[in-house]
């Protein structure tokens, strides 16, 4: 099966995409992880979260400016709703999520 492009990916009809672009070296990444877990869980089958490694998508990277990690993005059928630099508490991120979905 081929890889979907980003575009692709952040563009599903239905549930919101939640991206974290992340980097294995990134300690405060590493306190995201299962913040991000949890609020997978949480919206399971609502949203979808997809992490992207700025090591290994520089372009995807750039194309976002994405200066400091982690950095979340929220997108609905490709349209950006919502970013944050940093680490977002769960339930801020649960908040956030939640005025968003339909």
């Amino acid at each position: 099966m081929a890889k979907k492009s980003f575009q692709e990916l952040i563009s599903s009809p239905g549930m919101p995409v939640l991206v974290d672009f992340y980097a294995d070296w990134c300690g405060p990444c590493k306190t995201m992880a299962p913040i991000l877990q949890q609020v997978a869980q949480q919206y399971a089958g609502k949203l979808k979260v997809i992490k992207i490694d700025v090591d290994k998508n520089p372009a995807v990277a750039q194309q976002y400016r994405i200066q400091g990690i982690p950095t979340l993005l929220l997108f609905q059928e490709g349209k950006q709703l919502w970013r944050q630099s940093g680490v977002v508490p769960a339930h801020q991120l649960s908040q956030v999520v939640q005025q968003h979905l339909r």
